[in-house]
């Protein structure tokens, strides 16, 4: 029986659903880093829906939002390969993320948005640290070569 089979019976479903986010916001990240990197009609037409802080700054939050989705997909592959930073990686955007949604509600008064938000990410951040969730990357940690 090879390792795989077994380290796909024992993660916890959590890791899976956490790491199919983040492929998404990869992929949101992606095409509005793109977007404001290099400006088309299409895309143009979206952001009169919502024109917000990443619009305003322009180019250079095109770029963070490139690198942030990158750094996006290799935290969701390596949370479903188990590797640990993947985990620290993954719990650091959500609490980020919690954190603005609650300053952005006294900035904004949006309460809809800004508590969904936190809801959303305190959501994510409760599955991650779960015993079971930061046992899993533990127990690979403190003994990486062990096969069970």
């Amino acid at each position: 029986m090879s390792a795989a089979p077994s380290l796909e019976r024992h993660r916890p479903k959590a890791i899976v659903v956490i790491a199919i986010f983040l492929l998404a916001a990869t992929i949101v990240a992606l095409i509005v880093g793109e977007s404001l990197l290099f400006p088309n009609t299409l895309l143009d037409k979206l952001w009169k829906f919502n024109r917000g802080l990443f619009h305003s700054i322009g180019r250079l939050s095109g770029m963070f939002l490139l690198a942030l989705g990158v750094g996006m997909f290799f935290a969701a592959l390596g949370l479903l390969r188990r590797q640990q930073w993947a985990w620290c990686f993954g719990v650091v955007p959500f609490a980020i993320d919690a954190c603005g949604n609650i300053v952005s509600y006294f900035l904004t008064h949006d309460a809809l948005r800004s508590l969904t938000g936190a809801i959303v990410s305190a959501t994510f951040l409760f599955f991650l640290c779960r015993d079971s969730v930061r046992g899993y990357f533990l127990r690979h940690a403190l003994t990486p070569n062990h096969k069970p």
